[in-house]
């Protein structure tokens, strides 16, 4: 196409949201009105299937649970008064909480106000929080934030090493939805610990964000938390950002929360109308499908131009690879779908791997994520050279890569929002997960269900009991062993890879085995107890 038929494809598939002041173009993306015609039998189905879930359909089989992540922001469409209401308590509780922290009305327990903010959580009770944090937490936030969202021993020693001298006046929020996932169980456990020997009580610095009947709240009411905010049943991690899981320590960092959830609601308004061509979520599923013919062919590279923004690839990876990557389809036929996602920042990627974007292989399509507005309000731009600001730097280079990338074949979407504040960013995330769900509905699967990480978890669970059993076993013998003996002892010579990297992590920690011998020769190792 000539520079003039392009200019045309522009206009004719440009969304613009006048009160949002979103644009979404998909006009880079290679696609013919004959592809498009040719899958509007399967718009409608996802448009029907989309309205069901917020009425209240059914939509997570395997746990028989109703995925109500859209009530969050528009709690008058939840298929009952009493959710309607839960959710409106929920965000007064919420708001009521972080000012009386903010005002010192819930004191830390050494006295004075609470200045430091720890957020245990994994997954979508970490991702979400610390992608609105960096997007929008202000310079100078009433609380420093810090997460431990892994089960990383450095890393939990690094966090709590920055906290030693604060934690009497740091406030700890713990979000686990059972209470019984291993990586916020494991960190609650260490950090309970510190405060204990700082002989500090931790009751008074903790609050739950958990599933209602869970062992989180359980623990958390018995042992006199400052306070328990609900995880509800309908919300999943992936999609709870919105809930109390990234309202709370939103709230707490003096994020607008309100504002917030009324773009997200705005948004959904948008993505409700069941024309593909005015309706911003379903245009991102049109390109994704053509662009991956339906298959997910293609990697999705989010490239945007702002630092605030630089999380957003990370919880777009979780939003997009658990909804999207599943082996069957709804009919139980294998599929293996998905659309893998990565991404960091423009236009520091320029200088990192655009050139393979431009010049190797073409398995990819980019997300543009262009922010209109340079700066704050009020902070003028200097000149970096006549009548040029680092602004139009910025802006040169998206649109150069733009052009670069389409010339050579590489299709892409760009994403422009006019701000990073609160109701952008709501608007954002609410357009990235309707986009997700009517994908799902186009190639047929289920998005809100997870087989596989269930399946991690479980095979997790059979490494530590073997490991249990082999301190067990070898508590009581005596003398050493080798790996194949050890492996026939507890009859898990099929396991004896596993048998091996649980002796090798053990005695690399000085737990209770010894490795005796040439690491390079594992089968002639001997293995014993280690002196205590």
């Amino acid at each position: 196409m000539d520079s003039a038929q392009i200019w045309q494809r522009y206009c004719d598939w440009l969304y613009y949201h006048s009160g949002l002041e979103f644009f979404v173009d998909i006009s880079r993306i290679r696609f013919t009105l004959e592809q498009v015609g040719s899958l509007q039998p399967y718009f409608e189905r996802a448009f029907a299937a989309m309205q069901a879930l917020e009425a209240g359909a059914i939509a997570n089989p395997d746990e028989n649970r109703q995925v109500g992540h859209y009530w969050l922001r528009a709690p008058e469409l939840a298929p009952s008064p009493e959710i309607t209401q839960a959710i409106q308590d929920c965000i007064e509780r919420v708001e009521a909480f972080a000012e009386r922290v903010h005002h010192g009305t819930i004191p830390a327990r050494s006295g004075g106000r609470f200045t430091e903010l720890l957020c245990i959580g994994i997954g979508g009770s970490a991702l979400g929080p610390q992608f609105v944090t960096d997007a929008l937490a202000p310079q100078f936030p009433p609380l420093n934030i810090h997460f431990i969202d892994n089960t990383d021993p450095d890393g939990i020693d690094r966090v709590l090493a920055r906290l030693v001298d604060k934690l009497g006046q740091t406030l700890v929020l713990i979000t686990s939805k059972s209470g019984s996932t291993p990586e916020p169980r494991n960190g609650l456990v260490e950090v309970e610990q510190a405060y204990q020997k700082a002989g500090i009580p931790f009751a008074a610095h903790a609050v739950a964000i958990a599933g209602l009947g869970s062992k989180l709240e359980a623990q958390a009411r018995q042992a006199g938390w400052l306070e328990v905010f609900p995880i509800f049943d309908w919300v999943g991690g992936r999609t709870s950002v919105l809930s109390a899981v990234g309202l709370l320590p939103a709230a707490l960092q003096g994020i607008d929360i309100r504002a917030l959830l009324a773009g997200a609601a705005t948004m959904d308004e948008a993505t409700r109308v069941p024309v593909v061509k005015q309706n911003p979520a379903a245009l991102l599923a049109l390109a994704w499908y053509i662009v991956g013919q339906g298959r997910g062919r293609k990697d999705m590279v989010v490239l945007p131009y702002k630092d605030r923004l630089l999380l957003f690839s990370r919880y777009l990876q979780q939003l997009v690879m658990e909804s999207l990557g599943k082996a069957h389809d709804l009919q139980g036929n294998r599929v293996e779908q998905g659309i893998a996602v990565y991404g960091n920042k423009g236009s520091t990627d320029q200088h990192a791997y655009v050139q393979q974007l431009r010049d190797g292989l073409n398995n990819f399509f980019v997300t543009f994520i262009e922010v209109l507005q340079d700066r704050q309000p009020g902070i003028p731009s200097p000149f970096v050279e006549p009548q040029v600001t680092s602004g139009d730097y910025l802006s040169g280079l998206l649109q150069g890569t733009r052009q670069a990338l389409y010339e050579n074949g590489r299709d892409s979407i760009t994403v422009t929002i006019p701000r990073v504040d609160a109701r952008s960013l709501g608007a954002l995330i609410a357009l990235y997960e309707r986009a997700v769900g009517l994908y799902a509905s186009l190639i047929n699967i289920n998005a809100y269900h997870q087989p596989g990480v269930e399946a991690g978890k479980k095979a997790a669970a059979a490494v530590l009991e073997l490991q249990r059993q082999i301190i067990q076993t070898m508590r009581h013998f005596p003398g050493s062993i080798t790996l194949p003996e050890l492996a026939e002892k507890l009859s898990a010579s099929e396991r004896i890879e596993t048998l091996y990297f649980i002796l090798r992590h053990l005695h690399a920690n000085g737990r209770e085995i010894q490795l005796i011998g040439d690491p390079a020769y594992p089968l002639q190792l001997k293995i014993q107890a280690r002196p205590t």
